[in-house]
């Protein structure tokens, strides 16, 4: 069972298996209709696509992708940092703490990430803070992801039995002693799945790059689209490296969550 949701029962999981079917069936239809309309307008002309056969094209693209990974690697370490600060501050008895924390996850996971980065790239150069380009992209997702990891330890500290850290503090261990030794590696195994999960999601908000002209995969898409003129192909070629990447990523959510299924 999922800490974050219950799994679903023979009904859902049937109207899922319908939903699904639905979809795929709805994607292929928009899919041809796509390949139809590039079809009758040129766009799948040979000439259009031979320049994404060069080594020239892909490595500027490569280099993108290589700056939305360090983006995407930094900020997940920092909103993986804030994030398990945040949960042990809603978690404590301290009200002092518990109450900051909960405003902080509560109001931040309803502020859409665009938002932030509107604040960190206008309204801060204001008050004399003007950060560099890197971190006007990284800051905004770090506060705004570390909300969404926040809960995701906060659930997976909650399902670990509370007979846990009561035999750690039976056998002398302090309460932050039993947190960090017993508590914190059962729950971060359990929430292992969602947490790539998370990532994956971050890793796409990345893309918000765009608006700060940081040079990462959608940006560089941008510029390459300008210049060569093939707009339609570099964007294709550009979603199709991000669905790579996603899918890969979330292939690695599942297997993990199968593996830590197996072993409860």
């Amino acid at each position: 069972m999922s800490v974050l949701f219950d799994e679903p029962g023979p009904r859902a999981r049937r109207r899922i298996r319908v939903a699904t079917v639905l979809g795929v069936l709805a994607a292929v239809a928009l899919a041809a209709l796509a390949i139809r309309q590039f079809a009758a307008n040129g766009q799948l002309a040979y000439e259009r696509w031979q320049p994404y056969a060069t080594w020239p094209m892909w490595r500027y693209l490569l280099d993108g992708l290589g700056s939305t990974a360090l983006a995407a690697v930094v900020a997940a370490a920092l909103s993986m940092a804030l994030g398990l600060l945040l949960a042990l501050g809603r978690l404590s008895e301290r009200r002092w703490v518990r109450l900051p924390s909960a405003a902080y996850i509560e109001v931040v996971r309803v502020v859409p990430a665009l938002l932030l980065v509107y604040v960190v790239l206008f309204a801060l150069p204001k008050y004399g803070l003007d950060l560099p380009l890197f971190w006007k992209l990284v800051v905004p997702l770090t506060v705004s992801n570390a909300a969404a990891f926040a809960e995701i330890f906060r659930a997976g500290i909650l399902s670990v039995e509370r007979g846990q850290t009561e035999a750690g503090l039976a056998v002398g261990l302090t309460r932050l002693q039993t947190m960090r030794m017993v508590v914190l590696p059962q729950a971060a195994r359990r929430v292992l799945p969602s947490i790539v999960s998370q990532s994956v999601g971050l890793l796409k908000d990345t893309s918000l790059g765009f608006v700060v002209s940081y040079g990462e995969l959608l940006y560089s898409g941008k510029v390459l689209a300008a210049y060569n003129g093939l707009l339609i192909q570099t964007y294709v070629v550009v979603a199709l490296i991000y669905l790579v990447v996603n899918a890969s990523l979330s292939k690695l959510a599942r297997v993990l969550e199968q593996r830590s299924k197996a072993r409860a």
